[in-house]
């Protein structure tokens, strides 16, 4: 097991929520510190307060991985009290913070879909499409022996995935020819003689951000010193990400006892509801933080309810005119996102035999208090 700089543990958590997911002129990435350090220990934070960075000194954290970015604004100012005062004490005890902010909210995996694990959301898609990736075709040429070795290597690599389906590929049979000329060291045939071999043609496909991924996979896995294959560029529509996601719940049930669900589920002291208490509800959107802006998409996509934080009074006026119910637990309960990316990062970084430790913040960042 080796120990991973900051910039070796940045890389492997934007496998996972790149910055390209992110709404344009969002805060994210490095935000206070240096990556250029032995990383042992990281804090998952949902915001980088005050005690939080106590928590983190108190813990022996080198990186805090925050939700939301500790620098929002433009800095005026770094004086010994307020925020000042917090970026003093991470650089002193030289804690860097790295922020994910929508993209993280858009990632598989992130928040809106952590949430609507929490809510037991059945057949869930996305809300707010942001996002849609790249296609690219690979065709590969191997031994008949080695093609199943192959296969399977390309699929663990993320090639192959169409709609809810993985290790997807089509198979070819037919002859390869080469001659070895002076140099090579060839896995089949002699140097000088032309070879006649029974391969297989395999094709799949790969969203463009995984190339470097899948290709490096596909040349481990090849029993050849060189690997005959093609990319193609495609037109076809790759996997769409974006904000929010809509599911149905396993069973229907009242608004009022959706509310509790909520209370319960997603572990809040009280919500806030509008709507009629005895309708009932089925199909649920849920978007994390602040989701005013997505009143009228959760209607349009047919939800019966709409659990978002940060509800306006006036936008609440709109949802009961469109007749969307709404259920709002507050924006802090994108915690969820503290003890998810700690077992995902943890899962990422023994997969990549790093030894560094993911440990999620037991503070309480919530400001608001229910009587």
């Amino acid at each position: 097991m080796k120990t991973p700089n900051g910039f070796e543990v940045i890389q492997l958590f934007e496998q996972y929520s790149p910055k390209k997911l992110a709404v344009e002129g969002d805060k994210i990435g490095l935000q206070v510190g240096t990556l250029n350090k032995p990383i042992q220990k990281v804090m998952v934070a949902l915001d980088v307060l005050d005690e939080v960075v106590d928590e983190a000194i108190e813990k022996g954290i080198d990186l805090i991985i925050a939700h939301h970015p500790i620098i929002y604004r433009p800095l005026q100012k770094i004086t010994d009290d307020g925020q000042g005062k917090l970026l003093q004490k991470l650089i002193k005890h030289d804690i860097a913070v790295y922020a994910a902010h929508t993209n993280l909210d858009v990632a598989k995996g992130g928040v809106n879909d952590l949430l609507s694990d929490c809510l037991k959301l059945q057949n869930t898609e996305v809300l707010v499409p942001t996002y849609s990736s790249s296609l690219k075709k690979l065709v590969v040429f191997v031994p008949e022996d080695a093609a199943e070795d192959l296969r399977a290597a390309l699929g663990k690599a993320g090639a192959g995935f169409i709609g809810n389906y993985s290790h997807c590929s089509f198979s070819t049979l037919g002859e390869g020819r080469f001659l070895p000329e002076d140099g090579a060291n060839p896995y089949i045939g002699q140097k000088g003689q032309l070879e006649k071999v029974n391969e297989v043609k395999i094709e799949t496909i790969f969203p463009e951000e995984l190339e470097k991924k899948v290709l490096n996979s596909m040349i481990k896995a090849h029993p050849y010193e060189e690997v005959a294959y093609d990319i193609y560029p495609l037109h076809n529509k790759g996997e769409e990400l974006g904000l929010g996601r809509i599911g149905e719940l396993p069973k229907e049930m009242t608004l009022k006892e959706f509310a509790q669900y909520v209370k319960e589920s997603l572990d809040v002291k009280g919500v806030r509801v509008v709507g009629n208490l005895e309708t009932t509800v089925k199909k649920v959107a849920v978007l994390g933080g602040d989701g005013n802006k997505y009143v009228t998409s959760a209607k349009f996509k047919g939800a019966d309810v709409y659990v978002t934080g940060d509800m306006y009074y006036h936008t609440a006026h709109d949802a009961m005119m469109l007749g969307l119910n709404i259920v709002d637990p507050g924006h802090n309960v994108e915690k969820v996102m503290k003890k998810g990316v700690a077992e995902k990062m943890s899962q990422l970084a023994e997969d990549q035999g790093y030894q560094v430790e993911f440990i999620p913040s037991e503070i309480n960042t919530d400001p608001f208090t229910f009587l």
